[in-house]
């Protein structure tokens, strides 16, 4: 069956409840928050709670979904691993925290795991988490 929307969310590990950000999305398309919401909670509740977990999200014309998890946002690990709490105003020109070479690798095979990005080699998979780290205004180091 074709799907009638595909939605992309980002909800917080174990903590989806039927709130307006959730209700805006699944609302006009007829299905069920609270099923979603169950749903989301006892796949994610292995998860550590509070990571941002983008979630894709099939709708069907009889009213019936299926979701996808994906790994957390490629920004939170590097902020994490950083120790910081957001990005540099000013990136490539003021650096606000670093990581090493070896926290890029182990992100990037966290984030190869994604469907969208098992095609990639893990040598491009680090260069991309490195970019990003460039773009973030944080420093790659090495170790």
């Amino acid at each position: 069956m074709a799907a009638k929307a595909v939605i992309r969310l980002v909800v917080l590990s174990g903590k989806a409840a039927p709130s307006p950000a959730i209700g805006q999305a699944l609302g006009p398309l007829g299905l069920n928050m609270m099923g979603f919401c169950k749903e989301f909670n006892e796949r994610t509740k292995d998860h550590i709670e509070n990571i941002p977990t983008p979630v894709i999200l099939s709708a069907f014309a009889n009213r019936t979904f299926k979701f996808e998890l994906r790994t957390p946002p490629t920004t939170w690990f590097l902020k994490r691993c950083a120790g910081i709490e957001k990005g540099s105003a000013f990136p490539g020109r003021q650096f606000v925290g670093k990581v090493t070479v070896k926290e890029v690798y182990e992100i990037a095979k966290i984030k190869q795991q994604d469907s969208c990005n098992q095609h990639m080699s893990l040598e491009g998979m680090c260069r991309t988490v490195a970019g990003t780290a460039k773009t973030m205004g944080v420093d790659v180091v090495r170790d």
